[in-house]
């Protein structure tokens, strides 16, 4: 058995039911084989960026798992196929987001999966709610970088 991981997931939705998609994503991440939710961040409103269509919902989560980052990254993909997740464009609008934020301390580069995710320190909608429950993660230079991206907790 491998020894847990800590790792950090973002979680984000702007068609149908975002709030909803989000909050029974969170709950299907904390039931899956192999991962335990250990915190989560409110749920937060944002603008798309790159993007179109309604406002999404984002949260962060904390896990521990003791899955590989490619298994972990699998796991998130059916959680998001079970939502009705298309992939029809790149930033299309989506029923359902997951990403893997960071995976321990790995730095992974391979065809499918980047750690840290390559655009996270440009994002409030990842800043932000990793700080709430992570500080140690995000430091006061990478809030300010995104001060002027609007986000709004929304519980």
């Amino acid at each position: 058995m491998r020894e847990p991981v800590t790792a950090y997931l973002g979680l984000g939705a702007n068609l149908g039911d975002a709030r909803a998609a989000v909050a029974q994503a969170i709950q299907d991440v904390a039931v899956s084989a192999g991962v335990a939710l250990t915190a989560q961040s409110a749920l937060y409103r944002t603008a798309p960026i790159a993007s179109s269509g309604p406002d999404y919902i984002n949260a962060v989560v904390e896990v521990h798992t003791v899955l590989s980052a490619p298994a972990l990254l699998q796991c998130l993909h059916g959680i998001e196929a079970a939502a009705g997740r298309a992939r029809p464009y790149r930033n299309a609008p989506r029923t359902l987001d997951l990403d893997i934020l960071l995976f321990g301390d790995s730095q992974i580069a391979s065809p499918h999966l980047t750690v840290p995710h390559p655009r996270m320190g440009q994002r409030a909608f990842v800043l932000v709610p990793l700080a709430e429950i992570a500080p140690h993660r995000v430091g006061a230079q990478a809030l300010q970088a995104v001060s002027e991206q609007a986000i709004e907790r929304i519980g």
